[in-house]
């Protein structure tokens, strides 16, 4: 398959790296500087120039591309590029924007502006947060199957009740299988003999019940259902679609937002939000506000660094948890290690989900864990797959290393997989996999 990715910032350089050995990738941006970072680190072809012109995308080889990706940072852009690109042939069409405004308007009408799947970070963030929050003391949360199968990652700490504990003691639950650890740098695929460390980043599959139970032994945080206080800091369009969100589950959040202009038109369009007027990195207003009894502080600011300052401050006046936004990818692991609990990058939840189109077919979902480490994959069990009528511990063994299947479903049934567990045609199968192996198990399963 023939690739074309307009754009070589985070989100397009991920997809391209995540194609380039199964396909054949060329990557456009206008940055020289980026066009050479990603001609040395990748195996794909690279040009400078302007993805909008016809003569850029037919130097691109649009004539025999069978996907283009439209990652830029302007939606405008974007936009311009699938429809340039369904002018000279018929690719698939991917266009990433930030305004859920212009979501709302392609999902109204079918193939709008020469698009085929339109991605709205803003939006997709926001869904991230809630899906987080929702889950006490995740780090990284997905759905799969419908909503029947839930993926979480934890971080162990050295006061963890599993700290210390084997994988047999500590998986009491019926419907959970404990997938992976992540220790160090390197991915470990536990057996039931593996001791779980301090440190260790835990990824579990199984039931949305059990996952909850098992959080619930970790953290003694709230739910999203239980949590009495839930701060918004920034009336971001992310920071207003999670309001938006926390709404449609029934909740009353509370939003700090410091132009009054924002602030009015944040409070029409949000009727079960109460929208605070002011500056949330006052320490003064937070006091007087009662914020440190919040269960969680969301900070959605325009800046990564007052995202931190909030988190700081909230953590200063003794918010348990808090969860920021972090734009630039780089930050990540520094915020998390300072002061942010939890960082949600935009850029990773925007490439993750147009990862998911650019996977063959066969790919219901798909998450990405510790920056492109592993994936979580779900498929449907076709007569070709490996897994068909073989019991599950034959299968894997012909699999490399890394692969573990964590959960199955068949006619709106979870089944817990076990070794003699027989995969039937039909069957949604979820999978973690390293990334380094991903294709070749995509390819037998």
């Amino acid at each position: 398959m023939r690739v074309i990715v307009v754009g070589a910032g985070e989100v397009g350089t991920h997809i391209a790296d995540s194609l380039d050995q199964d396909h054949e990738v060329v990557v456009v941006d206008r940055d020289e500087r980026r066009v050479d970072s990603i001609t040395y680190e990748h195996d794909v072809m690279a040009i400078e120039g302007d993805g909008t012109s016809g003569q850029m995308l037919d130097e691109a080889g649009i004539d025999e591309a069978d996907l283009v990706v439209a990652s830029t940072d302007d939606d405008a852009t974007n936009i311009v590029v699938c429809g340039a690109a369904k002018t000279v042939d018929d690719p698939f069409t991917i266009a990433r924007v930030k305004k859920t405004d212009l979501l709302r308007t392609w999902e109204r009408s079918d193939g709008a502006f020469g698009v085929d799947v339109m991605v709205s970070t803003d939006l997709h963030t926001a869904e991230t947060i809630v899906d987080i929050v929702n889950l006490p003391g995740a780090r990284d949360v997905d759905s799969f199957a419908n909503g029947l199968v839930r993926m979480a990652e934890f971080e162990i700490s050295s006061d963890s009740p599993v700290a210390g504990k084997t994988v047999a003691d500590a998986d009491r639950f019926e419907s959970l299988t404990f997938a992976a650890l992540i220790r160090d740098d390197d991915v470990v695929v536990p057996t039931g003999e593996t001791v779980i460390e301090a440190g260790d980043e835990l990824v579990v599959i199984g039931s949305v019940e059990n996952t909850r139970e098992f959080a619930g032994t970790l953290s003694p945080l709230p739910t999203l259902e239980e949590a009495d206080e839930i701060v918004i800091v920034g009336g971001s369009e992310i920071g207003y679609q999670t309001a938006r969100l926390f709404e449609e589950h029934g909740l009353e959040s509370r939003l700090v937002e410091r132009d009054p202009d924002r602030a009015r038109e944040l409070a029409e369009q949000l009727p079960k939000t109460l929208v605070l007027e002011s500056d949330a990195t006052d320490i003064d207003f937070l006091v007087r506000e009662h914020v440190g009894e919040s269960d969680i502080v969301i900070a959605a600011l325009d800046s990564d660094e007052k995202n931190l300052l909030v988190s700081l401050l909230a953590k200063r006046i003794g918010v348990e948890r808090t969860l920021g936004v972090v734009e630039y990818g780089e930050y990540v692991d520094l915020f998390e290690t300072v002061g942010i609990d939890v960082a949600v990058n935009p850029r990773w939840v925007t490439a993750e989900e147009i990862t998911r189109f650019t996977r063959e077919q066969r790919t219901e979902n798909l998450a990405i864990l510790e920056h492109d480490r592993a994936e979580v994959l779900e498929f449907e069990v076709d007569d070709e797959s490996l897994l068909v009528d073989t019991p599950i511990r034959e299968a894997i063994a012909e699999l490399p290393d890394g692969v573990v299947v964590g959960a199955i479903t068949r006619d709106g049934e979870l089944i817990t997989p076990r070794g003699e567990t027989r995969v039937q045609r039909g069957d949604h199968v979820v999978v973690f996999a390293e990334t380094p192996v991903i294709d070749v198990v995509a390819a037998a399963l």
